[in-house]
């Protein structure tokens, strides 16, 4: 997954918002946009950024799709970029590299 795409998809003010919408039940895209001041074409635009960024996945339920936060990518995603950040995580994550470099079977 690309980092690209997620800080992409989390620079809009009204993904952050979904995001927090979709963090605590799933939604429609229809009871999404009676939230915003926006067109339901407009927040499934914002929902495919957030597809695409692997934020939030779909599922079909009879007529509707529901959509719900992937927590665990995000936060491994955002964790990963600040243990590279970090001056204490990154040399842990290089040990850890190399710990799993020696697991390897050859």
């Amino acid at each position: 997954m690309s980092l690209d795409k997620i800080f992409e998809a989390l620079a809009s003010a009204p993904r952050r918002q979904i995001l927090a919408y979709l963090s605590e039940a799933e939604l429609t895209t229809t009871q999404l946009a009676e939230r915003f001041a926006m067109s339901t074409p407009a927040i499934s635009r914002h929902l495919s950024i957030l597809e695409n960024a692997d934020l939030v996945s779909s599922e079909r339920q009879g007529q509707f799709v529901m959509y719900r936060l992937n927590r665990d990518k995000l936060v491994n995603q955002l964790t990963g970029y600040a243990f590279e950040l970090c001056p204490v995580g990154r040399p842990l994550k290089r040990e850890s590299r190399q710990i799993a470099k020696k697991k390897k079977p050859t």
